[in-house]
Protein backbone atom coordinates (compact mmCIF):
# COMPACT_ATOMS: atom_id res chain seq x y z
CA UNK A 1 0.00 0.00 0.00
CA UNK A 2 1.75 3.12 -1.07
CA UNK A 3 1.96 5.86 1.76
CA UNK A 4 -1.03 8.24 2.21
CA UNK A 5 -0.16 12.14 0.42
CA UNK A 6 1.49 14.47 2.68
CA UNK A 7 -0.59 17.66 0.53
CA UNK A 8 -2.81 18.67 -1.83
CA UNK A 9 -2.46 21.35 -4.63
CA UNK A 10 -6.23 22.21 -5.67
CA UNK A 11 -6.38 24.79 -9.18
CA UNK A 12 -9.58 26.12 -9.58
CA UNK A 13 -12.82 23.61 -10.93
CA UNK A 14 -14.31 24.71 -14.14
CA UNK A 15 -16.44 21.21 -14.51
CA UNK A 16 -18.23 20.02 -11.27
CA UNK A 17 -20.48 17.71 -11.86
CA UNK A 18 -21.90 14.17 -13.28
CA UNK A 19 -22.98 11.37 -10.70
CA UNK A 20 -20.58 9.79 -8.00
CA UNK A 21 -20.58 7.65 -5.15
CA UNK A 22 -18.94 8.31 -1.93
CA UNK A 23 -17.98 5.08 0.73
CA UNK A 24 -20.21 3.43 3.55
CA UNK A 25 -20.57 5.78 6.53
CA UNK A 26 -18.08 5.23 9.54
CA UNK A 27 -20.40 5.71 12.17
CA UNK A 28 -22.56 2.87 10.89
CA UNK A 29 -19.53 0.84 10.23
CA UNK A 30 -17.70 1.44 13.66
CA UNK A 31 -21.09 0.25 15.37
CA UNK A 32 -22.07 -2.70 13.23
CA UNK A 33 -18.65 -4.35 14.06
CA UNK A 34 -18.85 -3.44 17.59
CA UNK A 35 -22.22 -5.72 17.88
CA UNK A 36 -21.33 -7.80 15.57
CA UNK A 37 -18.22 -8.60 17.95
CA UNK A 38 -20.88 -9.13 20.84
CA UNK A 39 -23.75 -11.07 19.07
CA UNK A 40 -24.30 -14.78 18.65
CA UNK A 41 -23.57 -16.31 15.10
CA UNK A 42 -21.94 -14.50 12.41
CA UNK A 43 -22.74 -10.88 11.37
CA UNK A 44 -22.74 -9.51 7.70
CA UNK A 45 -22.00 -6.37 6.70
CA UNK A 46 -21.93 -5.09 3.49
CA UNK A 47 -20.92 -1.32 2.51
CA UNK A 48 -18.30 -1.16 5.92
CA UNK A 49 -15.96 1.73 5.36
CA UNK A 50 -12.30 0.49 4.93
CA UNK A 51 -10.83 3.60 6.40
CA UNK A 52 -8.18 4.02 9.50
CA UNK A 53 -10.56 4.54 12.15
CA UNK A 54 -12.58 1.37 11.04
CA UNK A 55 -9.99 -0.66 10.77
CA UNK A 56 -8.30 0.67 14.04
CA UNK A 57 -11.32 -1.27 15.29
CA UNK A 58 -11.66 -4.25 14.03
CA UNK A 59 -7.92 -4.23 15.11
CA UNK A 60 -8.96 -4.22 18.44
CA UNK A 61 -11.91 -6.23 18.55
CA UNK A 62 -9.38 -8.75 16.77
CA UNK A 63 -6.85 -8.36 19.82
CA UNK A 64 -9.75 -9.72 22.03
CA UNK A 65 -10.67 -12.99 19.81
CA UNK A 66 -13.20 -11.80 17.36
CA UNK A 67 -12.15 -13.12 13.84
CA UNK A 68 -13.52 -10.68 10.48
CA UNK A 69 -13.16 -11.95 7.33
CA UNK A 70 -13.04 -9.62 4.46
CA UNK A 71 -15.38 -11.40 1.72
CA UNK A 72 -15.13 -8.51 -1.26
CA UNK A 73 -14.51 -4.82 -0.84
CA UNK A 74 -16.81 -3.19 1.78
CA UNK A 75 -18.37 -6.76 2.64
CA UNK A 76 -17.03 -8.46 5.88
CA UNK A 77 -18.14 -11.55 7.96
CA UNK A 78 -17.84 -10.76 11.68
CA UNK A 79 -17.81 -14.02 14.01
CA UNK A 80 -19.61 -12.73 17.33
CA UNK A 81 -17.90 -14.31 20.13
CA UNK A 82 -21.27 -13.17 22.51
CA UNK A 83 -21.84 -10.93 25.16
CA UNK A 84 -19.27 -12.55 27.53
CA UNK A 85 -16.79 -14.07 25.07
CA UNK A 86 -14.17 -11.30 24.50
CA UNK A 87 -10.69 -12.32 25.77
CA UNK A 88 -8.68 -9.82 27.62
CA UNK A 89 -6.05 -8.35 24.63
CA UNK A 90 -2.35 -9.00 25.17
CA UNK A 91 -1.85 -5.44 25.67
CA UNK A 92 -2.91 -1.45 25.27
CA UNK A 93 -5.66 -1.27 22.25
CA UNK A 94 -4.30 1.46 19.88
CA UNK A 95 -7.61 2.86 18.61
CA UNK A 96 -4.81 5.53 16.33
CA UNK A 97 -7.12 8.58 15.50
CA UNK A 98 -10.32 7.31 16.33
CA UNK A 99 -12.38 9.13 18.97
CA UNK A 100 -15.65 7.02 18.24
CA UNK A 101 -13.50 3.99 18.86
CA UNK A 102 -12.24 4.74 21.94
CA UNK A 103 -15.60 6.19 23.60
CA UNK A 104 -17.76 3.12 22.30
CA UNK A 105 -15.57 0.80 23.24
CA UNK A 106 -14.93 2.24 26.31
CA UNK A 107 -19.00 1.30 27.23
CA UNK A 108 -18.65 -1.97 25.72
CA UNK A 109 -15.37 -3.22 28.38
CA UNK A 110 -16.82 -1.00 31.31
CA UNK A 111 -18.62 -4.68 31.75
CA UNK A 112 -16.15 -7.16 30.84
CA UNK A 113 -14.43 -9.55 33.40
CA UNK A 114 -10.62 -8.38 32.62
CA UNK A 115 -8.33 -5.16 32.10
CA UNK A 116 -7.42 -3.34 29.59
CA UNK A 117 -6.33 0.36 28.43
CA UNK A 118 -6.45 2.12 25.32
CA UNK A 119 -4.62 4.50 23.67
CA UNK A 120 -4.41 6.42 20.06
CA UNK A 121 -2.19 8.57 18.26
CA UNK A 122 -1.10 12.31 19.43
CA UNK A 123 -4.43 13.60 18.54
CA UNK A 124 -6.57 11.24 20.20
CA UNK A 125 -4.72 11.04 23.12
CA UNK A 126 -4.94 15.13 23.70
CA UNK A 127 -9.24 14.68 23.33
CA UNK A 128 -11.24 14.96 26.33
CA UNK A 129 -12.35 11.40 27.47
CA UNK A 130 -13.69 11.88 31.05
CA UNK A 131 -17.34 13.12 29.34
CA UNK A 132 -17.71 9.21 28.88
CA UNK A 133 -15.62 7.60 32.27
CA UNK A 134 -17.66 9.75 34.89
CA UNK A 135 -21.00 8.52 34.03
CA UNK A 136 -19.65 5.15 33.66
CA UNK A 137 -18.20 5.08 37.01
CA UNK A 138 -21.72 6.48 38.49
CA UNK A 139 -22.99 2.68 36.54
CA UNK A 140 -20.22 1.35 38.90
CA UNK A 141 -17.68 0.55 36.62
CA UNK A 142 -13.48 1.40 36.95
CA UNK A 143 -12.55 3.61 34.14
CA UNK A 144 -9.65 5.86 35.03
CA UNK A 145 -8.27 8.68 32.63
CA UNK A 146 -4.83 10.68 32.86
CA UNK A 147 -5.43 14.17 33.52
CA UNK A 148 -8.94 13.96 31.58
CA UNK A 149 -7.32 12.02 28.36
CA UNK A 150 -6.77 8.60 27.35
CA UNK A 151 -4.98 6.19 28.37
CA UNK A 152 -8.03 5.03 29.49
CA UNK A 153 -7.75 2.20 31.86
CA UNK A 154 -10.46 0.05 32.28
CA UNK A 155 -10.41 -2.54 35.48
CA UNK A 156 -12.97 -5.36 34.68
CA UNK A 157 -14.83 -7.38 36.89
CA UNK A 158 -17.23 -4.75 38.03
CA UNK A 159 -21.12 -4.73 38.46
CA UNK A 160 -22.74 -2.31 36.78
CA UNK A 161 -26.09 -1.12 37.42
CA UNK A 162 -28.39 1.17 35.06
CA UNK A 163 -29.00 4.32 36.04
CA UNK A 164 -30.42 7.85 34.71
CA UNK A 165 -27.88 9.89 32.70
CA UNK A 166 -29.35 13.32 32.09
CA UNK A 167 -26.24 14.79 29.64
CA UNK A 168 -25.41 18.35 29.95
CA UNK A 169 -24.93 18.61 25.97
CA UNK A 170 -25.74 16.33 23.12
CA UNK A 171 -23.63 13.49 22.56
CA UNK A 172 -24.02 10.46 20.47
CA UNK A 173 -20.70 9.43 21.08
CA UNK A 174 -21.06 9.50 25.51
CA UNK A 175 -24.98 8.32 24.81
CA UNK A 176 -23.68 5.50 22.63
CA UNK A 177 -21.30 4.56 25.38
CA UNK A 178 -23.62 4.17 27.99
CA UNK A 179 -26.20 2.38 26.17
CA UNK A 180 -23.22 -0.48 25.70
CA UNK A 181 -22.47 -0.43 29.22
CA UNK A 182 -26.14 -0.35 29.54
CA UNK A 183 -26.16 -4.08 27.41
CA UNK A 184 -24.08 -5.29 30.62
CA UNK A 185 -25.89 -3.83 33.07
CA UNK A 186 -28.36 -4.59 35.97
CA UNK A 187 -31.80 -3.17 35.49
CA UNK A 188 -32.55 0.16 33.14
CA UNK A 189 -29.69 2.12 31.86
CA UNK A 190 -32.04 5.45 30.45
CA UNK A 191 -29.65 9.01 28.76
CA UNK A 192 -31.36 12.08 28.20
CA UNK A 193 -29.73 15.20 26.43
CA UNK A 194 -31.03 18.48 26.42
CA UNK A 195 -31.17 18.04 22.29
CA UNK A 196 -30.85 15.66 19.30
CA UNK A 197 -27.93 13.91 18.49
CA UNK A 198 -26.97 11.09 16.19
CA UNK A 199 -29.27 8.10 16.93
CA UNK A 200 -27.37 5.42 15.05
CA UNK A 201 -26.39 3.32 18.11
CA UNK A 202 -30.33 2.81 18.69
CA UNK A 203 -31.35 1.97 15.30
CA UNK A 204 -28.42 -0.36 15.38
CA UNK A 205 -29.19 -2.41 18.45
CA UNK A 206 -32.76 -2.64 16.96
CA UNK A 207 -30.94 -4.20 13.94
CA UNK A 208 -29.40 -6.88 16.53
CA UNK A 209 -32.47 -7.61 18.59
CA UNK A 210 -32.15 -5.50 21.61
CA UNK A 211 -35.29 -3.52 22.85
CA UNK A 212 -34.61 0.45 22.46
CA UNK A 213 -37.10 2.70 24.29
CA UNK A 214 -37.03 5.60 22.54
CA UNK A 215 -38.79 9.02 24.34
CA UNK A 216 -38.22 12.56 23.16
CA UNK A 217 -34.94 13.85 24.27
CA UNK A 218 -34.37 10.37 25.49
CA UNK A 219 -33.59 6.74 25.11
CA UNK A 220 -33.34 3.92 27.29
CA UNK A 221 -32.59 -0.04 27.53
CA UNK A 222 -32.43 -2.84 29.65
CA UNK A 223 -29.40 -5.26 29.59
CA UNK A 224 -30.96 -8.52 27.01
CA UNK A 225 -30.24 -12.27 27.51
CA UNK A 226 -27.78 -11.64 24.03
CA UNK A 227 -27.25 -9.46 21.23
CA UNK A 228 -28.20 -11.74 17.70
CA UNK A 229 -26.12 -11.55 14.73
CA UNK A 230 -27.83 -9.18 11.83
CA UNK A 231 -27.29 -8.30 8.43
CA UNK A 232 -26.45 -4.84 8.36
CA UNK A 233 -26.57 -2.16 4.75
CA UNK A 234 -24.26 0.49 5.47
CA UNK A 235 -25.11 3.49 3.33
CA UNK A 236 -22.83 6.77 1.67
CA UNK A 237 -21.76 8.69 4.42
CA UNK A 238 -23.09 11.67 4.63
CA UNK A 239 -20.43 13.59 6.07
CA UNK A 240 -18.25 12.52 2.93
CA UNK A 241 -20.93 12.92 -0.10
CA UNK A 242 -21.21 16.66 1.52
CA UNK A 243 -18.13 18.21 0.40
CA UNK A 244 -18.61 16.98 -3.18
CA UNK A 245 -22.79 18.41 -2.73
CA UNK A 246 -20.84 21.57 -1.91
CA UNK A 247 -18.42 21.86 -4.79
CA UNK A 248 -21.57 21.29 -6.80
CA UNK A 249 -23.17 24.03 -5.62
CA UNK A 250 -20.21 26.69 -5.44
CA UNK A 251 -18.21 25.33 -8.56
CA UNK A 252 -20.54 23.54 -10.46
CA UNK A 253 -21.40 23.45 -13.99
CA UNK A 254 -24.50 21.19 -13.96
CA UNK A 255 -26.26 18.51 -11.68
CA UNK A 256 -24.34 16.73 -9.33
CA UNK A 257 -25.69 13.46 -8.01
CA UNK A 258 -24.09 11.65 -5.18
CA UNK A 259 -25.86 8.22 -4.97
CA UNK A 260 -27.04 6.00 -2.05
CA UNK A 261 -26.37 8.43 0.59
CA UNK A 262 -27.37 8.06 4.55
CA UNK A 263 -29.97 10.77 5.06
CA UNK A 264 -30.58 10.25 9.10
CA UNK A 265 -32.12 13.37 10.07
CA UNK A 266 -30.05 13.68 12.79
CA UNK A 267 -27.00 13.75 10.67
CA UNK A 268 -28.13 16.11 7.93
CA UNK A 269 -28.35 19.66 9.67
CA UNK A 270 -26.30 20.39 6.46
CA UNK A 271 -28.68 20.32 3.85
CA UNK A 272 -31.11 22.76 5.71
CA UNK A 273 -28.62 25.22 6.73
CA UNK A 274 -27.34 25.30 2.72
CA UNK A 275 -31.13 25.81 1.66
CA UNK A 276 -31.54 28.82 4.16
CA UNK A 277 -28.43 30.02 1.88
CA UNK A 278 -30.33 29.42 -1.13
CA UNK A 279 -29.38 26.42 -2.62
CA UNK A 280 -30.96 24.30 -4.58
CA UNK A 281 -30.57 20.63 -3.24
CA UNK A 282 -32.99 17.80 -4.21
CA UNK A 283 -33.40 14.66 -2.02
CA UNK A 284 -34.88 10.90 -3.57
CA UNK A 285 -35.67 8.76 -1.01
CA UNK A 286 -35.36 5.35 -1.62
CA UNK A 287 -38.40 3.30 -0.99
CA UNK A 288 -36.93 0.39 1.68
CA UNK A 289 -34.06 1.99 3.43
CA UNK A 290 -33.72 -0.42 6.29
CA UNK A 291 -33.06 1.04 9.59
CA UNK A 292 -30.80 3.71 8.22
CA UNK A 293 -32.54 6.18 5.58
CA UNK A 294 -30.98 6.28 2.30
CA UNK A 295 -31.30 8.60 -0.85
CA UNK A 296 -29.75 9.80 -3.75
CA UNK A 297 -28.75 13.71 -3.52
CA UNK A 298 -28.58 16.16 -6.40
CA UNK A 299 -27.30 19.92 -6.31
CA UNK A 300 -27.91 22.80 -8.75
CA UNK A 301 -25.53 25.44 -8.39
CA UNK A 302 -26.14 28.75 -7.94
CA UNK A 303 -25.59 32.26 -5.56
CA UNK A 304 -26.18 31.41 -2.29
CA UNK A 305 -26.14 34.27 0.38
CA UNK A 306 -25.17 34.92 4.12
CA UNK A 307 -27.27 33.21 6.81
CA UNK A 308 -27.01 33.12 10.80
CA UNK A 309 -27.21 29.39 11.37
CA UNK A 310 -29.99 28.88 14.11
CA UNK A 311 -28.71 26.79 16.98
CA UNK A 312 -31.27 24.07 16.44
CA UNK A 313 -29.63 23.15 13.51
CA UNK A 314 -25.66 22.96 14.48
CA UNK A 315 -26.03 19.74 16.74
CA UNK A 316 -27.10 17.57 13.03
CA UNK A 317 -23.89 19.73 11.52
CA UNK A 318 -21.36 19.65 13.92
CA UNK A 319 -19.08 17.14 11.56
CA UNK A 320 -20.03 19.57 8.34
CA UNK A 321 -19.15 22.99 10.00
CA UNK A 322 -15.33 22.96 8.85
CA UNK A 323 -17.16 23.05 5.42
CA UNK A 324 -19.90 25.12 5.81
CA UNK A 325 -17.13 27.72 7.40
CA UNK A 326 -15.62 27.30 3.71
CA UNK A 327 -18.58 27.65 1.90
CA UNK A 328 -19.78 30.81 3.66
CA UNK A 329 -16.26 32.44 2.54
CA UNK A 330 -17.62 32.40 -0.99
CA UNK A 331 -21.49 33.22 -0.37
CA UNK A 332 -23.11 36.89 -0.56
CA UNK A 333 -22.41 38.48 3.02
CA UNK A 334 -22.15 37.37 6.52
CA UNK A 335 -22.67 34.25 7.78
CA UNK A 336 -22.46 33.79 11.30
CA UNK A 337 -22.30 30.54 13.73
CA UNK A 338 -22.33 29.83 17.37
CA UNK A 339 -23.06 27.03 19.81
CA UNK A 340 -20.68 24.97 17.95
CA UNK A 341 -17.37 24.93 21.00
CA UNK A 342 -17.33 21.20 20.19
CA UNK A 343 -15.21 22.11 17.35
CA UNK A 344 -12.22 22.84 19.61
CA UNK A 345 -12.04 19.42 21.10
CA UNK A 346 -12.54 17.91 18.24
CA UNK A 347 -8.94 16.25 15.87
CA UNK A 348 -8.09 19.77 15.81
CA UNK A 349 -9.50 23.02 17.25
CA UNK A 350 -11.71 23.38 14.54
CA UNK A 351 -12.95 27.04 14.73
CA UNK A 352 -8.93 27.75 15.16
CA UNK A 353 -8.00 25.93 12.30
CA UNK A 354 -10.65 27.23 9.82
CA UNK A 355 -10.06 30.78 11.02
CA UNK A 356 -6.26 30.78 10.28
CA UNK A 357 -6.72 28.99 6.89
CA UNK A 358 -9.53 31.34 5.84
CA UNK A 359 -7.66 34.49 6.92
CA UNK A 360 -4.94 33.00 4.79
CA UNK A 361 -6.89 32.77 1.93
CA UNK A 362 -8.02 36.55 2.09
CA UNK A 363 -11.34 35.93 3.88
CA UNK A 364 -12.37 38.11 6.65
CA UNK A 365 -13.43 36.14 10.03
CA UNK A 366 -13.97 37.09 13.60
CA UNK A 367 -13.07 34.10 15.68
CA UNK A 368 -15.37 33.48 19.14
CA UNK A 369 -14.92 31.17 21.53
CA UNK A 370 -17.95 28.69 20.13
CA UNK A 371 -18.27 29.61 16.31
CA UNK A 372 -17.18 32.53 13.69
CA UNK A 373 -18.09 35.15 11.73
CA UNK A 374 -17.49 34.73 8.13
CA UNK A 375 -17.66 37.64 5.29
CA UNK A 376 -17.87 36.27 1.98
CA UNK A 377 -16.71 37.38 -0.99
CA UNK A 378 -13.76 36.38 -3.29
CA UNK A 379 -10.71 33.59 -2.25
CA UNK A 380 -7.83 33.95 -3.22
CA UNK A 381 -4.63 31.04 -3.51
CA UNK A 382 -2.12 30.40 -0.91
CA UNK A 383 -0.45 27.56 1.51
CA UNK A 384 -2.98 26.49 4.90
CA UNK A 385 -2.38 23.94 7.33
CA UNK A 386 -4.87 21.47 8.11
CA UNK A 387 -3.38 20.27 11.13
CA UNK A 388 -3.57 17.18 10.56
CA UNK A 389 -7.38 17.24 10.72
CA UNK A 390 -9.24 15.25 7.85
CA UNK A 391 -12.66 17.42 8.00
CA UNK A 392 -10.22 21.02 7.33
CA UNK A 393 -8.01 19.29 4.94
CA UNK A 394 -11.16 18.09 2.93
CA UNK A 395 -13.09 21.56 3.49
CA UNK A 396 -9.74 24.02 2.24
CA UNK A 397 -9.96 21.41 -0.77
CA UNK A 398 -13.49 22.08 -1.83
CA UNK A 399 -13.15 26.04 -1.16
CA UNK A 400 -10.29 25.98 -3.66
CA UNK A 401 -12.41 24.81 -5.98
CA UNK A 402 -13.67 28.79 -6.29
CA UNK A 403 -10.17 30.07 -5.19
CA UNK A 404 -8.60 32.43 -7.34
CA UNK A 405 -5.15 30.21 -8.06
CA UNK A 406 -4.18 27.25 -6.58
CA UNK A 407 -4.58 26.33 -3.08
CA UNK A 408 -2.14 24.04 -0.95
CA UNK A 409 -3.17 22.02 1.45
CA UNK A 410 -0.72 20.53 4.24
CA UNK A 411 -0.86 17.64 6.48
CA UNK A 412 -3.04 15.90 4.72
CA UNK A 413 -2.61 12.24 5.52
CA UNK A 414 -5.40 11.71 8.02
CA UNK A 415 -7.79 12.13 5.15
CA UNK A 416 -7.68 8.58 4.54
CA UNK A 417 -9.30 8.13 8.52
CA UNK A 418 -11.98 8.99 7.63
CA UNK A 419 -12.36 9.11 3.19
CA UNK A 420 -9.96 6.51 1.61
CA UNK A 421 -10.06 7.56 -1.78
CA UNK A 422 -10.83 10.94 -1.61
CA UNK A 423 -8.65 12.02 -4.53
CA UNK A 424 -10.04 9.63 -6.47
CA UNK A 425 -14.00 10.76 -5.90
CA UNK A 426 -12.45 14.66 -6.35
CA UNK A 427 -11.18 13.97 -10.13
CA UNK A 428 -14.75 11.70 -10.71
CA UNK A 429 -16.55 14.74 -9.70
CA UNK A 430 -14.44 17.46 -11.87
CA UNK A 431 -12.51 18.83 -9.25
CA UNK A 432 -8.29 19.43 -10.53
CA UNK A 433 -6.83 18.34 -7.21
CA UNK A 434 -3.47 16.58 -6.90
CA UNK A 435 -1.17 14.80 -4.24
CA UNK A 436 2.00 15.76 -3.31
CA UNK A 437 4.49 13.24 -1.23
Amino acid sequence: MSPAPRSYVVSPAVAVAGEIRVPGDKSISHRAAMLGAIAEGTTEIHGFLESGDCIATLAALSAMGVRSERAGPGHFLVRGVGMRGLRAPSGPLDLGNSGTSMRLLTGILAGQSFDSVLVGDASLMRRPMERVAEPLRRMGADVRTRDGCAPISIHGGRRLTGCEHVLDVPSAQVKSALLLAGLFAEGRTRVQEPGPSRDHTERMLGTFGVTVVREPGAVALEAPKGVAAGRVRVPGDFSSAAYFLAAGLVAGSGALTVRDVGINPTRTGLIDILRLMGADIRVYAHPDPGAEPSADVEVHPGPLRGVTVPAALVPAAIDELPLLFAIAALADGETVVTGAAELRVKESDRIGAMAAGLRTLGVAVQMQPDGLRIRGGGVRGGTVESRGDHRVAMAFAVLAARADSAVTILDVQNVATSFPGFAQVAHTAGMRLSEGA
